[in-house]
């Protein structure tokens, strides 16, 4: 076994412990490895379960909050086969995704994330991600609606337009909040939008 996947494997575990139970979830966590995600200087903290520094301002979001909010996903109402990503940055949270659902969407805002996430994915040979430059609180409008939408990035307040772009029985993951972060789960039932509050988060604005 090599190296990565052996610690992606304790990774997995540690997860595990931690309350993480879906098995798709954790077998796409111990299968890919975070390492090629960080700045080499960083890389022997590449399987602690930590938020990481990227460049930018931005960070790799904690393996616990990647898995918890793709295991929130996993447990809409109809199982999501199209995923909308906001924030793709390093690409490990779209990685993890693309391990799991047959689509994914990704749209991030900084130039110079986007080029580097993608050069991952043809790496670990992923043929299911379609990625775009832009502003991520527009969604993707061409390719809306959407089963499941995950955002990686806190919002002010719910965006408009993410919510308008999710499908009937879709499910939107987002961190909410400025100071104080909170990280909502919001299921569509036909014209209506049923919100429920999961825990307190921190991620970048």
């Amino acid at each position: 076994m090599a190296l990565s996947s052996r610690r992606g494997l304790q990774l997995a575990q540690l997860l595990e412990q931690e309350g993480v139970s879906d098995n798709r979830v954790l077998t796409a966590i111990a299968n890919i490895p975070r390492d090629i995600f960080i700045p080499d200087a960083l890389k022997h903290k590449a399987y602690q379960n930590t938020a990481l520094p990227i460049g930018q301002g931005q960070t790799i979001s904690q393996p616990y909050i990647v898995a918890k909010m793709t295991e929130l996903l996993l447990k809409a109402e109809n199982t999501p086969k199209r995923i909308l990503e906001i924030g793709t940055g390093s690409g490990y949270q779209t990685a993890i995704l693309a391990g799991i659902f047959d689509q994914v969407f990704s749209v991030e805002r900084i130039k110079s994330l986007q080029f580097q996430a993608k050069r991952r994915m043809n790496q670990l040979d992923f043929h299911n991600i379609s990625m775009k430059h832009g502003d991520g609180w527009e969604g993707w409008k061409s390719k809306a609606p959407f089963d499941g939408i995950i955002v990686t990035a806190a919002a002010a307040e719910l965006p408009q337009a993410l919510v308008e772009q999710l499908d009937e029985g879709g499910r939107l993951i987002i961190p909410v909040g400025n100071d104080k972060q909170q990280l909502k789960c919001i299921d569509r039932k036909g014209d209506e939008f049923i919100e429920q509050t999961i825990e307190a988060v921190r991620f970048v604005p």
